[in-house]
């Protein structure tokens, strides 16, 4: 291998990189482990309507930003995406829905994700705002539906009761 070419190989590896470990940990809850019980009993208080997901598209894509980093169409592929390890969440990904309680979104978006590049959003959001984001949210699921777990399911503790991590 020629010297010059050295600089662009790393480049090219640190860049694949990140992108294979973030699809590992898909379906790992972002949630603190303390926390995760406490962030799956919360509920929507909002009515799922037309008019909600409309509110809750326009905060994601101005006030919310949350088109940066999810994209446009929600599949994690936003601008500033590549820049982020793990990725984004792929809201369009049929697992993800069917593995998540609602509580645990609102609590990522208000809270922040630790090791991650997810910021809570509880100062700049109201707890109305963060669920109207959660129901536009949903919408990327399409064919797959929404599918959200009901409270005390999910994956997220399966070999934690046991110390495992």
């Amino acid at each position: 291998m020629r010297p010059s070419m050295l600089p662009l190989m790393v480049m090219l590896v640190s860049l694949a990189i990140p992108a294979g470990a973030a699809e590992r940990h898909m379906m790992q809850p972002r949630v603190p482990a303390d926390k995760l019980a406490e962030a799956r009993a919360l509920t929507s208080p909002l009515p799922n309507s037309p008019e909600i997901v409309e509110q809750g598209r326009a905060l994601y894509n101005g006030k919310g930003i949350c088109f940066n980093c999810h994209g446009k169409d929600g599949s994690g592929n936003g601008p500033l995406a590549a820049q982020l390890n793990p990725s984004p969440r792929n809201f369009q990904h049929h697992g993800f829905w069917r593995h998540r309680a609602e509580g645990e979104l609102f609590w990522v978006i208000k809270n922040g994700s630790a090791g991650t590049g997810m910021v809570g959003f509880g100062g700049q959001l109201t707890d109305d705002e963060i669920w109207s984001v959660i129901q536009y949210e949903r919408s990327f699921a399409g064919m797959h539906g929404p599918g959200m777990m009901r409270r005390g399911e999910g994956m997220g503790m399966r070999g934690m009761e046991h110390g495992e991590r």
